[in-house]
């Protein structure tokens, strides 16, 4: 699938950015970076007029004319959490003359609601469907989880998902994960490995125990990831997906956290 051209459009809401709970930046006249690709995550940009004076140290210019900047607030700072883009020229010019900042060192809010990991993309769809199809999950043959209640959620761009009650599962199976990772569309998920035999699959399967309120549906259920098990839908083998979360050809797995956060 060819990838769209990445463009900038206003958005009406009001952007703040706080750092230590302070605020650093208060802007509703913030545009929307969408840059679609491996790492097009979707960022806002604010005018340097909305960002709080005194925040902005210690700049640094590259050669492409790129520049960044620590951020400080109070008694914190963040080592070159803020930045300007690298061309605003062409289709991105309406980004001279603005900064955006780091979703990992910086909060991030949409009105008075905390926004996770990076900015939603406006032409995004997450849908959640109830269905009495039979999913089965296996791993190494052995059948990890059987159930005519899933949840598909049809995410674009990415495999259907199988969210299965805990009830339809094999827990014995499952070892808990340290692996916790944020989506912005679903909130926080928590993580397992499954165990058959000698065969461990680390963080096949998560679980959203507290998910975002666009997404209730999704609450306390298991979903396993297309890519490292195998999944059988209405007794029809599922092919494996090759996406960011397939199995590296050194066999290891692709570093969640890495995925889904912008620097």
């Amino acid at each position: 699938m060819e990838l769209l051209a990445p463009f900038v459009e206003p958005t009406s809401r009001r952007i703040r950015v706080r750092l230590a709970d302070e605020l650093v930046a208060d802007s509703v006249r913030a545009h929307l970076l969408v840059n679609y690709g491996p790492k097009g995550l979707p960022i806002y940009y604010l005018p340097h007029d909305d960002v709080r004076q005194g925040t902005l140290v210690d700049e640094v210019v590259a050669p492409d004319g790129q520049r960044t900047w620590s951020v400080v607030a109070g008694r914190a700072r963040a080592e070159g959490a803020a930045w300007s883009h690298e061309d605003p020229t062409g289709p991105l010019a309406t980004l001279a003359g603005h900064v955006t900042f780091s979703w990992r060192q910086l909060e991030w809010y949409e009105e008075d609601e905390r926004v996770l990991v990076h900015a939603r993309d406006p032409y995004k769809r997450v849908d959640t469907l109830r269905s009495s199809r039979r999913v089965q999950v296996l791993v190494s043959g052995e059948v990890v989880a059987d159930s005519i209640r899933p949840l598909l959620l049809l995410e674009t761009s990415l495999p259907t998902r199988y969210y299965l009650p805990f009830d339809d599962v094999r827990a014995d199976l499952l070892v808990a994960s340290e692996t916790v990772t944020s989506c912005p569309y679903k909130g926080q998920a928590r993580y397992w490995s499954i165990r058959v035999g000698d065969t461990l699959v680390p963080d096949a399967a998560w679980s959203y125990p507290d998910p975002i309120p666009e997404n209730p549906k999704i609450r306390d259920l298991v979903c396993f990831f297309n890519e490292r098990v195998d999944l059988v839908v209405d007794g029809r083998p599922l092919a494996r997906p090759d996406s960011p979360w397939s199995q590296s050809a050194t066999g290891g797995v692709a570093d969640l956290a890495a995925l889904t956060s912008p620097r």
